[in-house]
């Protein structure tokens, strides 16, 4: 991880293409301000978690159909009663 010091009015370029500025420091706060491409993604950590354990849990579940549609249809391939 990189730390770096900034004080009020400066910034940071990320590839050229975002800038993250100091806007306001206030006690314990900080305000950031953001610049970048209107493509980027940006997300506030706790959300980002949120969204990447719904897609895991989706992705698992997912997982456990396609197996068990894979059981079904080897058994209806063998002729078998299920």
């Amino acid at each position: 991880m990189l730390y770096l010091t900034r004080r009020q009015g400066e910034a940071v370029i990320i590839n050229n293409e975002i800038t993250v500025r100091v806007v306001e420091l206030r006690g314990r706060t900080v305000k950031l301000g953001f610049t970048f491409p209107t493509g980027a993604s940006v997300l506030r950590e706790e959300l980002f978690a949120q969204i990447r354990a719904a897609n895991e849990a989706a992705s698992r579940s997912a997982a456990v159909l396609d197996g068990w549609g894979a059981a079904e249809s080897t058994t209806e391939e063998r002729g078998d009663t299920p």
